[in-house]
This record gives C-alpha cells, sequence and structure tokens, in this order.
C-alpha cells in the first residue's frame, strides 16, 4: 500500500447559506482545496462526493457536484454513512491513492439541510426496517437517543447538566474565533441550563444546529504530494466499526462500542501505543454534548466515567491535556452531515501545519492529531489519525 498525504484542504463558510446552491457550495470548498494543493483539476483521477441526502434536492449529487467543480467525466461515487458519510468518503479517496488505482484523488463532502424535504413522523412509521422500529413503536427521536446515554451516563457516574453543559461552553468559545462557523456567540453555563429541554437531560444548547455547508480533502501519494507540495500531513490509520441499526440490541448506553473498535483498529494501524500521550489536537463527534464525552472515554484517552471530568476541568481547551473541537465542533461550527468528517481533517491538517493562528491553533509538539466521526448513534464508526511523519515506507 502507498503511503498517502492530504494535499489541499478547503471549508465552505457553514451556516443557514439561503445564498448559494449545493453545487455552489462544494466549489467553495474545492476551490479553496486547489489552492491550497497546488492541482488543477485535469490532476485529479477520481472524486468521490459524500452527501447524505435526505434533504437533498438533487438526486444524483456526485455527477452534478463534479459537473459543477469540472470534474467531470472523472470516475465517482456518491458515499452515504449517515453523520459519518464524510469520514467514509475520506476513506475511500484514501484507498485508491493507497491501493494504486489513483494517483491523486479528490473527497467532496457537502449537505445542503436548510432546504430539507425529509419525510414526516407519520411517512417515517409507515417504513418497514429494523432502524425505524423504536420510532414507531417508542416515539424515539435523534435526541432522544443520546438523551439516553446521557441519562445512563449521568446515573453510573454522577455526572450533572452542568457538567455536560461544560462541552457547549467550550465549542462555543472556540466557534466564537471561527470566521467559518454557523455559531460564533459565545456563552456560558447558565446560558446551556436555560435552554428549552429537546429530550431531557439534553437541551437546545447541547445539540448541534441544522447547518449548509460543504468540505474538500485532495489525497495523494509521496511522489504526487512532493511533487505538488513542501507540507503535507501523512494519514497513518483508518478504522472503523458499527453498531445495531436499533439500540434495544446493544449491551449498554454508556459507550458506542462501534467507535471503541474502531479507534483500536486505527491505532493498530498507525503504531499508537498509548494514545493519552500521543496526539496534541483532536476533532470529535459532538452532535449533542454528551457524545463528545462518549469520545473522549471510547477512544481510551480517560477511563470509563471520567470523561465529564475533562471537559468541567477544562482539560480538552488549548494547552490541556487534549484540545478538542479547536474549531468550535459540530455543536458551534456546524454539522452539515456530508461534510462534517471532511472537515474534521480539514481543520487537523491546518493545525499540525500552525495555520490556524491565534487561539484556537493547539501546541504542536508531537506533530499527531485525531479525527473520530460517528453515523447515527454509533451506527457507523471511523476514527483517523494523522501526522506530519509518514512513517515507514
Amino acid at each position: 500500500m502507498n503511503n498517502v498525504a492530504m494535499i489541499g484542504v478547503g471549508i465552505s463558510r457553514f451556516g443557514r447559506r439561503t445564498d448559494a446552491r449545493m453545487d455552489e457550495l462544494a466549489w467553495e470548498a474545492f476551490k479553496e482545496a486547489l489552492e491550497d494543493s497546488g492541482v488543477t483539476q485535469k490532476d485529479i483521477d477520481q472524486f468521490v462526493v459524500s452527501n447524505l441526502g435526505g434533504w437533498s434536492s438533487e438526486l444524483l449529487p456526485a455527477v452534478v457536484v463534479g459537473e459543477y467543480c469540472g470534474l467531470a467525466p472523472k470516475p465517482t461515487m456518491r458515499i452515504e454513512a449517515a453523520c459519518a458519510s464524510g469520514s467514509a468518503a475520506a476513506y475511500h479517496a484514501y484507498l485508491a491513492v493507497a491501493s494504486g488505482q489513483a494517483d491523486i484523488a479528490a473527497a467532496i463532502g457537502v449537505e445542503k439541510m436548510s432546504e430539507s424535504t425529509l419525510p414526516t413522523t407519520v411517512e417515517l412509521i409507515g417504513r418497514a426496517g429494523n432502524f425505524f422500529w423504536e420510532f414507531e413503536n417508542f416515539g424515539l427521536t435523534f435526541p432522544g437517543y443520546y438523551a439516553l446515554y446521557a441519562t445512563a451516563y449521568m446515573d453510573k457516574y454522577g455526572a450533572k447538566e452542568e457538567d455536560l453543559a461544560e462541552v457547549a461552553v467550550k465549542n462555543h468559545y472556540y466557534g466564537s474565533l471561527n470566521p467559518k462557523a454557523h455559531f460564533r456567540k459565545r456563552i456560558d453555563v447558565s446560558d446551556v441550563l436555560r435552554s428549552r429541554y429537546v429530550a431531557w437531560p439534553l437541551k437546545l444548547l447541547d445539540s448541534s444546529p441544522v447547518t449548509d455547508g460543504a468540505a474538500a480533502v485532495i489525497f495523494a501519494n509521496s511522489d504526487k504530494a512532493k511533487q505538488f507540495v513542501d507540507d503535507p500531513v501523512w494519514i497513518r490509520g483508518i478504522g472503523m466499526g458499527s453498531g445495531t441499526s436499533n439500540l434495544s440490541k446493544r449491551d449498554d448506553f454508556l459507550h458506542l462500542e462501534a467507535a471503541v473498535r474502531a479507534a483500536r483498529r486505527a491505532y493498530a494501524q498507525a503504531g499508537v501505543l498509548d494514545p493519552r500521550r500521543t496526539f496534541d489536537v483532536a476533532e470529535v463527534h459532538d452532535c449533542f454534548t454528551i457524545a463528545e464525552i462518549l469520545a473522549y472515554e471510547d477512544l481510551e484517552v480517560v477511563g470509563r466515567g471520567e470523561g465529564f471530568k475533562l471537559a468541567k476541568e477544562h482539560q480538552v481547551y488549548k494547552g490541556g491535556m487534549l484540545p478538542t473541537n479547536l474549531s468550535g465542533g459540530l455543536k458551534a461550527k456546524g454539522h452539515p452531515i456530508g461534510a462534517t468528517g471532511l472537515a474534521m481533517l480539514a481543520e487537523l491538517k491546518r493545525q499540525l501545519r500552525q495555520e490556524v493562528g491565534g487561539e484556537r491553533q493547539a501546541d504542536i509538539k508531537k506533530g499527531w492529531a485525531l479525527a473520530h466521526n460517528i453515523g447515527g448513534t454509533g451506527h457507523y464508526a471511523y476514527v483517523t489519525i494523522v501526522s506530519l511523519d509518514k512513517g515507514a515506507e
């Protein structure tokens, strides 16, 4: 397998983007990635587009995006893995280069969520299939799923609602410093606690927003990376896992087994022996505040029941044990589903190259970073490890 580098990244402005169509949003991110890498469309051998598409106005998003971005007629496909779709796209572009099927491959993630055409609840519960069984019989919603994890965690480990709120406060702080973030207003714990409940104990300010946006990453093998850039960031490991379609089949609500498996596979591939001491910075999946707390533990950065203390003690701020979501995370930067995983990688490339600057710039001492991207409620999980060092040839 070839070594694979990220040579160019781009992110659109996130938010309610009524000023741009889906293909225009994709171009906003992809154009930035082209400029970052120095490649042109003719240099790219393959591209993949991540888009969940439940609300999409486009039935064939990869084709539409490819045409608008000047990539047709190159080989393409659309990738979907729920909220982890962006990481799935990154994985397939990485594989194309690692296997030698492509010298340079692009992954473009885009979602236009504000123009939702999602079916109504009545239409949903009329569908057959395991995933909708809990919707139909018990009225569960997506916030409700994570609320089950939050209540179980609070009962087991004694965490409080204000402990969950610390995650939101941190991520809104860093979002306020990110010019492309959906939310750029700082909040405090009292703001979170005063916000209305969505699914107890999760409140509005515990929850990520409905966001439009796009992100792109261009991958290359060693020879092409050297040809175009002086400072590539290398993919060192990608681990994946999956979970049961409905939560009634899971052993407990204290961790996401898919994430644990994905992390261990990524660590094995990258040769990470101690995740507590390896990474300078991380981007983790904080669709709800409890999800970020679970991520600390599923990544084995801390032990079970200790995740909420990291947030409470500010150990996940810049200068702490593991600076996490200095982009603002899904919570404040936003969560355009198809783009999220790629936006994480784009942020980490810039962090490792110390291109972020200011209060959002992590202290880069080890040259390693990690992205943790969850689809659904642990239905999919991807953990991607990147570093300044490409490792053995």
